[in-house]
């Protein structure tokens, strides 16, 4: 079950410059070519369509932490396609979480993540996201994964119906990633660490999103959830309080 939340980047598309396909990053580590969800997502399009890309100019101001577990890199990548209006199904080609990312809302992610069912929407609530100094290699941990018996899994349906039933309550209650439990030690125990906190502070429930590293944490009251966003952003740079979103805008 996947959730939009209010942290974002901010994206900027224009046509018509006259000039190749072109894309600047804030953050000038990241790729600016076809290794970009972002760019990927345009060259994609074009390919498919037969549409000239010839002229497009993407400027990325990043604010989602890379490599987080947060689909930052599919978020911007179906930013691109809302923004160039053309079909869901081309994301589904660039990443797995690009269809998700181009939908939004409250949705159950099946297959690689391109079969969507929308789901009735969470409470509003709010949210904090906390991820540590280390990054997760994604095929790492699959791998990991592969090689273990999994002893437990999410309640899925308990989550679906405590939705249904608009409980906020119910839904922190059953999330969990079998994800945490591959981990190398040391940093299961820091990930374990900041969900403890979390709870502490008053968080209805606490995961790890996707491979990690990102910790959330989901709360029904704004007081608890900014004390514990003060307390973790002493120790951890990129830590961010957002609120839970019904619909993409």
């Amino acid at each position: 079950v996947m959730q939009t939340v209010t942290l974002s980047d901010a994206l900027r598309l224009e046509t018509g410059t006259g000039k190749p396909l072109s894309m600047r990053s804030s953050l000038g580590f990241l790729p600016a070519d076809e290794r970009n969800l972002a760019a990927a997502a345009a060259l994609r399009l074009c390919a498919e369509t037969g549409a000239d890309c010839g002229g497009l100019s993407i400027e990325l101001d990043k604010s989602i932490p890379v490599c987080a577990g947060l689909a930052g890199g599919s978020a911007d990548a179906a930013a691109v396609l809302r923004g160039l209006n053309r079909l869901l199904a081309i994301g589904a080609r660039v990443g797995s979480d690009v269809p998700y990312c181009v939908r939004g809302g409250t949705a159950l992610a099946e297959g690689r993540g391109e079969v969507l069912t929308t789901l009735p929407a969470l409470p509003d609530c709010h949210v904090v996201l906390c991820k540590p100094a280390f990054s997760v290699p994604t095929p790492e941990l699959f791998a990991r994964l592969d090689g273990c018996r999994i002893r437990r899994r999410p309640d899925t349906a308990g989550l679906l119906a405590a939705l249904a039933a608009g409980d906020l309550a119910g839904v922190a209650r059953r999330m969990y990633n079998v994800f945490e439990d591959v981990l190398p030690e040391r940093r299961g125990a820091e990930v374990q660490r900041i969900k403890n906190a979390l709870v502490q502070q008053g968080a209805l429930g606490a995961s790890m999103r996707g491979t990690g590293s990102t910790v959330f944490g989901l709360f029904d009251r704004e007081e608890a959830a900014r004390r514990a966003y003060e307390l973790l952003q002493e120790s951890y740079r990129d830590t961010f309080l957002a609120r839970s979103l019904e619909k993409m805008v």
